[in-house]
């Protein structure tokens, strides 16, 4: 806190102790053990990364930023649910109530499948607003195509190991989704639809 107060800014230093007490206290100490949609709320203290670079640098939080948390905090359900799934007994026996534990694994799958549409309509939404171009645009297709393929052969998979295969290429996704983006900045003209101003990064 004394580092990012004093060598960056104040904003910085506040909503990243928000982003502490949310990980490490809300999520961890008490949604973990209260509610099978523990990392859809905890999520947000994961997603708020982005939002704390954009303030280290200028000193605000951009609607931009927003848009960013909001693709990671849609991400995280089917992430950590493929997972979940994958490691059932294990949460079980150590008496998490995760999704696949309370409320069945077909129940997770489907589950799966639905905040993988939603996020797939999510990171559409940085070409919408202009703050990307359309060799994200592609990218984010092609990655949420694969993604919503992943989750699709997920509601009946062909061996029990495949829901981590999911989980792995949801690392993947994020990763590469990212880069597409950061590329687009460097690399593409924006496309701005219904003449909406286009903001710098």
């Amino acid at each position: 806190m004394l580092i990012l107060v004093s060598w960056v800014n104040t904003l910085t230093a506040i909503l990243t102790f928000a982003s502490l007490i949310g990980y490490a206290v809300v999520y961890t100490a008490y949604l973990k053990r209260a509610t099978p949609q523990n990392i859809v709320i905890g999520g947000a203290a994961g997603a708020a990364p982005p939002v704390l670079g954009w303030a280290a640098v200028t000193g605000d939080v951009h609607p931009y930023a927003l848009l960013l948390f909001l693709i990671i905090f849609v991400w995280t359900p089917p992430h950590f649910w493929a997972l979940a799934i994958f490691r059932r007994d294990d949460y079980s026996r150590a008496q998490v109530p995760m999704l696949p534990v309370t409320h069945g694994v077909e129940y997770t799958r489907w589950h799966v499948m639905y905040y993988t549409v939603l996020l797939l309509v999510v990171t559409v939404l940085p070409w919408l607003t202009g703050m990307s171009g359309l060799f994200y645009l592609g990218g984010a297709l092609v990655l949420g195509g694969v993604f919503l393929y992943y989750a699709f052969v997920l509601l009946d998979p062909p061996d029990e190991f495949f829901a981590m295969k999911v989980f792995n290429y949801s690392i993947v996704y994020l990763m590469a989704l990212f880069a597409f983006l950061l590329g687009d900045h460097y690399l593409a003209t924006p496309t701005l639809p219904q003449g909406i101003p286009f903001v710098p990064l």
